[in-house]
């Protein structure tokens, strides 16, 4: 008998080969439509793409409650501790960085953290080198900045991931129970991502809510991807260390079970996902040593998210940086990028 019948890799390859998502660009022939039946497409793909999530359409969006519970000055801006409602029985927290003699009506950016010590990793509270304190750089730019703590990371995580130490996640149970409950993860980190841009949309004082980004590495760069893919307010999101396809990242190498929707492939592969955020801009940046993320996965989604954005004909609203490195935030291009967009 033929040893590969045993094989499981060989069985999931060709499985994953021959599922035929029903919104692949490749076959979508969306290049030949009006303006309208496009739109109308977005919004079906959108639709089931909340749908899988989790259902997030239908999930009640009781009022945010925010509280700010503790502030701070530093050097050259004010950071605030932020507390918020989400859902029914659910807070989130994330620190609200403002600049020093920050004028009104200025771009905000909302940042998302990746596995690690969470959302302190990324604003300089606790070091994390991976992560580059990217929140920093956003707000020493001169943008009012969101960095949200995601569920299953630091605060955010149940008792014994806390007992276990500091950059321990509790994604695994966490994610098990979004899925018996016919949700998943990155529907709950995409739903907290909406409800902090419900939150940036109050702080008039500062925010343009017509101009919000969002800016994530790793699982943020998902929580990036997504939010932009569903929520119409972003008009820029930068992904770090995540863009991809499925096939060749999240399926062929061991990842945490925070990625995984079922029934995706059914639906799309994931560069498709740059057709939900089209017009709007989008940058992914790549490390070309990235272990996680291979490269030439990379370049192959990069170039069909080109081939969307030039039959929108907005290609100057997407962009890509390939930097030197591993799996880690680089930022030159995407900065340069938002400084155009925004």
């Amino acid at each position: 008998m033929d040893a590969s019948l045993y094989d499981t890799r060989t069985y999931r390859d060709a499985r994953i080969a021959a599922t035929q998502a029903e919104y692949a660009w490749r076959d979508a022939a969306v290049a030949g439509m009006t303006a309208e039946a496009r739109a109308a497409w977005q919004d079906a793909f959108r639709s089931r793409f909340a749908a899988l999530l989790g259902g997030l359409e239908g999930w009640e969006r009781p009022p945010l409650a925010p509280e700010v519970v503790e502030t701070e000055a530093c050097d050259g801006y004010r950071r605030e501790g932020v507390v918020f409602t989400t859902r029914p029985g659910l807070k989130a927290f994330g620190w609200f960085l403002v600049p020093e003699n920050c004028p009104p009506n200025r771009p905000a950016i909302l940042c998302l953290p990746g596995h690690g010590v969470g959302v302190d990793g990324i604003v300089g509270v606790k070091e994390e080198e991976y992560h580059a304190e990217f929140a920093l750089q956003c707000v020493r730019r001169g943008y009012p900045t969101l960095a949200l703590e995601q569920i299953a990371f630091g605060r955010r995580r149940d008792e014994q991931a806390k007992e276990a130490g500091l950059g321990t996640s509790s994604c695994g149970r966490d994610s098990m129970a979004a899925l018996m409950l016919g949700e998943t993860m990155s529907g709950w980190r995409v739903w907290d991502a909406m409800r902090a841009l419900d939150y940036l949309e109050t702080r008039t004082e500062y925010v343009d809510p017509k101009r919000l980004a969002v800016m994530g590495i790793s699982g943020g760069g998902l929580t990036a991807l997504f939010t932009g893919a569903l929520d119409t307010r972003v008009v820029a999101s930068v992904v770090s260390g995540y863009f991809n396809t499925f096939a060749s990242s999240v399926l062929s190498i061991n990842h945490c079970v925070d990625n995984y929707v079922p029934g995706l492939l059914h639906l799309c592969e994931m560069p498709d996902l740059a057709a939900l955020v089209a017009p709007r801009a989008l940058f992914a940046e790549q490390g070309t040593e990235d272990p996680i993320f291979p490269l030439a996965a990379f370049e192959q989604a990069m170039a069909q998210a080109r081939d969307i954005y030039a039959t929108f004909g907005v290609s100057e609203r997407f962009d890509t940086e390939v930097f030197e490195g591993g799996h880690r935030f680089h930022g030159k291009g995407a900065f340069a990028f938002l400084e155009r967009v925004l």
